[in-house]
């Protein structure tokens, strides 16, 4: 039986993890409530999507069951972000009575765009497909790998090829910095079924980059948050891509220090989609009107191509918000197109791998 790679996002998960929700949430408003207490001089990151809503309100609710010092709660606004969404930003912050802070980038979305390139169906893969382009590496080499007898020394042999390009070799090639195959994680191209060779026979018309979300999120970020001894923020092992893979920290994933002593506390880190429903239902939390009213089933950066319903989530702003509509079309068109090109190319050749299968049955069957 073929043994499955799991991370240590799953191995070393804590005991809370697999709790059912009500209790869950207890061990997690303890969690909250510990550290606000060591670290009292905390921000959070509020977004006025779902996960941020249940996060405010459970810090809120720790924080006044405990009465501990207020925490400043942040909005970055990337200069494209729905209507929708300001306003949950504004009704929570006079629900709770807090201020949420908002920042905007020295650099926004369309000139980070413009200048580095398009996010492409996930930030990993759009930081490995920049590592190509700009190191200037054949795809040929994930065939090299493929095709090698001693993989581990053939691994060698590209570090020695290609130095300083050790990422974009394990991205293309499917393996770990030992030369081990590594075909089932998310740090490799082929993580997004057929990927390598739909880029091979359709190369990439636009310049790929998961910059923007740098420029527009992550510096900005950095700094509204360097003076704060904590920072909070929303991420969730179920969200998959970057956030699911283990942070260079403890085995915990949910607490951690940076190495400018700095801490980092990410308190749904193992909430799911089900616990997440149970809390709306139970405490009567509203999300946005991205949720309720346009019937998004999440927000993040508003159009963002990284998102496989971009397209479609963007069907459903059209109707509210016309003008944002248009101008995602504008900045991430390039994208879309493109990833509509990889999805038909992927169902075809799912189709005919499943034709083959039958064929080879059938043959056998006669044999």
């Amino acid at each position: 039986m073929k043994e499955t790679f799991k991370s240590r996002v799953y191995t070393e998960r804590p005991a809370y993890a697999d709790f059912e929700p009500a209790a869950k949430f207890e061990a997690i408003k303890s969690i909250i409530a510990k550290r606000l207490w060591q670290h009292p001089n905390a921000i959070c990151s509020y977004s006025g999507g779902s996960d941020s809503d249940i996060m405010l309100d459970l810090i809120e609710t720790v924080r006044k069951m405990f009465n501990l010092p207020p925490v400043a709660y942040c909005f970055f606004n990337t200069g494209l972000e729905m209507e929708a969404t300001k306003r949950q930003v504004k009704e929570v912050s006079e629900k709770y009575g807090v201020e949420i802070k908002e920042y905007r980038p020295k650099k926004n979305i369309v000139l980070a765009t413009r200048e580095h390139g398009l996010p492409f169906v996930s930030k990993i893969m759009s930081a490995g497909l920049e590592g190509v382009r700009k190191k200037n590496i054949p795809l040929s080499i994930a065939d090299e790998y493929a095709e090698a007898e001693d993989k581990i020394a053939k691994r060698r042999e590209l570090k020695e090829r290609y130095p300083g390009c050790e990422t974009t070799i394990n991205f293309l090639c499917g393996c770990n910095s030992a030369g081990e195959p590594r075909p089932e994680i998310q740090l490799v191209i082929n993580s997004s079924k057929y990927m390598l060779d739909f880029i091979k026979e359709n190369p990439i018309p636009f310049k790929v980059s998961n910059k923007c979300c740098t420029y527009c999120k992550k510096n900005v970020a950095h700094d509204a948050q360097k003076s704060f001894d904590m920072v909070i923020t929303g991420e969730r092992r179920d969200e998959g891509g970057m956030r699911s893979v283990p942070k260079k920290d403890n085995t915990s994933m949910c607490f951690s220090e940076t190495a400018d002593g700095q801490y980092r506390l990410r308190p749904l880190f193992y909430v799911s989609d089900a616990d997440k429903q149970w809390y709306k239902e139970y405490h009567n939390i509203r999300y946005s009107d991205a949720y309720e009213v346009y019937g998004f089933k999440r927000t993040g950066c508003c159009g963002c191509s990284i998102s496989a319903n971009a397209v479609n989530d963007l069907e459903l702003l059209k109707e509210y918000e016309p003008k944002l509509y248009k101008a995602a079309w504008n900045i991430f068109g390039d994208s879309y197109r493109y990833r509509q090109q990889y999805n038909e190319y992927k169902a075809n050749r799912r189709l005919a791998e499943k034709f083959e299968k039958i064929e080879n049955e059938n043959q056998t069957t006669l044999i």
